[in-house]
């Protein structure tokens, strides 16, 4: 069924609900590469997905190989709101419709007041944002009755922020032994926008409660026409090189990890190109796990 080696992490898809990723994905699903599949449920919420997608989401449910990732709970947001009381009950009916083996959300805030909706920005690490993170994060945890997580987040207002990340996430996690879903790209972001070591940025976080990596491509940004070059997590291109070695480092240093995941937006995968790419990007990732184990 899924052509894995004992004890090896998985090694899977983001899913996409739209026809690109459908036809850049097809052969992997139909050779059995594609050993875990990662739904963002919450945009299952908004559209009706195609049948072809939640017949991949059941096959994958049914064989304990489904994993569950929020996008727009809003963990930090200040005010607990009508909107995130709505989320939670769908997320419950959600979480009875599919077996997920674990749920992780971003860390960070993405909605506030009338503002209703961005991609998520970081909070200031204080005594009061933490203990409003843990209750958010508990009323998660008790309405998946399975493992939940929280992913590092590439947005940061300034050097504290990067620095102050991966202690802000260890406080969040421990209450509910939390597991941390490690965005490698997003990694790459900070090491580079910011001009830290990876050796440095790692040892920030909590490796040992690593159990998902993620890996994607982006794009490059200039807020002026003479500013540096900022790199941002958007999904759109191929994995860059760099965010492969980080793969390999972090295989050896994070034990606990279960699954790996490669993300592209559906819609960017519009040429034979491009298609090629992708799914050379996703061989590379089980070759390096191959490697590592």
């Amino acid at each position: 069924m899924f052509k894995r080696k004992q004890n090896l992490p998985w090694v899977g898809l983001s899913l996409m609900a739209d026809s690109h990723f459908l036809t850049a994905t097809r052969p992997l699903f139909e050779q059995g590469e594609v050993e875990v599949l990662e739904w963002s449920f919450d945009a299952g919420w908004e559209d009706t997905i195609p049948f072809w997608a939640s017949e991949l989401i059941d096959f994958y449910s049914q064989r304990d190989r489904l994993l569950g990732h929020g996008v727009t709970y809003s963990l930090l947001s200040a005010e607990w709101s009508d909107r995130q009381m709505h989320w939670l009950k769908q997320f419950q009916a959600e979480c009875s419709r599919h077996r997920y083996v674990h749920i992780s959300e971003h860390f960070g805030w993405m909605s506030a007041g009338n503002f209703a909706r961005s991609a998520p920005l970081p909070m200031p690490y204080t005594p009061d944002a933490v203990s409003l993170g843990r209750d958010r994060l508990q009323r998660l945890a008790d309405a998946a009755k399975v493992p939940v997580g929280l992913e590092n987040l590439a947005f940061a207002f300034g050097q504290k922020d990067v620095a102050d990340q991966g202690k802000f996430i260890t406080e969040l996690l421990e209450p509910v032994d939390g597991f941390l879903l490690l965005d490698l790209h997003n990694l790459f972001c900070q090491i580079h926008n910011f001009q830290l070591s990876i050796p440095e940025l790692l040892a920030s976080y909590p490796l040992a409660r690593v159990r998902e990596l993620h890996l994607s491509g982006g794009s490059w940004s200039r807020t002026t026409p003479d500013s540096n070059l900022v790199r941002r997590d958007t999904h759109d291109g191929a994995v860059p090189e760099a965010v492969f070695d980080l793969l390999a480092i972090a295989l050896k240093q994070c034990t606990n990890v279960k699954a790996v995941i490669l993300e592209r937006l559906g819609h960017t995968l519009n040429s034979e190109p491009e298609i090629e790419q992708f799914r050379q990007d996703f061989n590379r990732i089980k070759q390096i796990v191959k490697r590592c184990g």
